[in-house]
């Protein structure tokens, strides 16, 4: 074989035909359940509902350029993505995820290893969460990367969580930390896996900084809260819910919004990652201000009644992700944050700041 020919260009989408690209998802998906009556392979798929549940349905679209940049976000990782968003859906409406419908958009550059990579990092997830991959659409653009998921979840009419319910009285808990991911997108951006500040080791007898690595993954493959909504819609142990996929202040300004209510919002509460808080700390920036405004937490907003926040919180730590009490809603409509300064609290109003595709 002559040098000319020992070294072939990678394969890309373009050198695949789409039942070749279809064969790839379907080689990688588990057998179809029973419910699955008609599934990948036909012009649609049929699916037998669940008994005495109603359906919740979701769909996201991610973009490159706007919701991912190839230039430091790994295949697999956009694939964890596309339908980690969605089941951040299903779980602040407290639904068990069933199914998904898996678009995809192709530059032809894109190259083959790339496509398989994406599609194993969303099959992974999926397979996690007991998600069936039912259809789908692949289709050629000369334009940029594109992923649209749909999915499906199902919970009991009477479980199913929306943002409305919380009242004045109610106290405002978020799960797990949040600022992580926004640290984590700002760290790639700048082509860095630690602060300034981490470039190297504390001395000897000094406490180590917090490790950062955490802060990439929590950009690159969030994990939606699923466990946590299911258990909290379940045992109806709260009033209103949300995934903070915009950001903290824009939850809230969102929930205050479809319950009729207000919020006051304690910024020396608000759990922020340690790595997160680090990482501001080197760059000289306001680290509650991120926390508020980054986005890509994936975590949960939450009210709870008062009598049910004991149940709330054991909830919580039984699905592995606890519950931080952030503030109160307030019967005013106004959406407050507190902070305190020399002992004395000061409120100011809460800019609900965060990306919008269109104004």
């Amino acid at each position: 074989m002559s040098a000319a020919t020992s070294h072939q260009p990678p394969a890309t989408v373009a050198d695949l035909s789409e039942t070749e690209l279809i064969a790839r998802i379907r080689d990688r998906l588990p057998p179809a359940p029973p419910w699955l009556l008609v599934g990948i392979g036909d012009d649609a798929a049929v699916v037998e509902p669940e008994h005495n549940r109603a359906e919740v349905l979701s769909v996201d679209a991610l973009v490159e350029g706007v919701h991912f940049d190839r230039a430091f976000v790994p295949p697999d990782a956009i694939g964890h993505r596309a339908l980690a968003v969605n089941l951040s859906d299903l779980a602040a409406m407290g639904a068990a995820p069933r199914l998904a419908l898996l678009s995809m958009v192709l530059p032809p550059a894109l190259p083959a290893d790339d496509f398989d990579a994406i599609v194993g990092g969303f099959t992974a997830l999926a397979a996690r969460h007991k998600v069936h991959v039912v259809g789908g659409n692949l289709t050629r653009s000369p334009g940029p990367l594109m992923i649209d998921v749909t999915v499906l979840g199902t919970v009991k009419r009477r479980q199913a969580l929306t943002r409305a319910g919380a009242r004045a009285g109610d106290s405002l808990y978020v799960s797990g930390t949040i600022g992580a991911a926004g640290a984590g997108l700002q760290m790639l951006r700048a082509g860095t896996s630690h602060p300034p500040s981490q470039a190297a080791p504390a001395p000897a007898g000094q406490a180590q900084p917090p490790a950062t690595s955490h802060l990439l993954n929590a950009y690159l493959r969030p994990e939606p809260r699923v466990k946590l909504g299911l258990l909290l819609g379940r045992n109806r142990a709260i009033s209103a819910c949300m995934d903070l996929s915009d950001g903290l202040a824009d939850a809230a300004h969102q929930m205050a919004a479809a319950s009729g209510v207000g919020m006051t919002i304690d910024a020396d509460a608000l759990p922020i990652d340690p790595g997160a808080r680090a990482w501001n700390e080197a760059r000289q920036t306001d680290a509650t201000d991120d926390a508020l405004t980054a986005g890509d937490d994936y975590e949960l907003l939450v009210a709870v009644r008062p009598r049910a926040r004991r149940r709330a919180t054991a909830l919580a730590a039984r699905a592995g992700a606890p519950l931080t009490c952030i503030g109160t809603c307030t019967g005013d409509g106004v959406v407050l944050l507190r902070r305190t300064s020399g002992g004395t609290a000061v409120d100011a109003a809460l800019t609900r700041q965060a990306y919008a595709h269109f104004r």
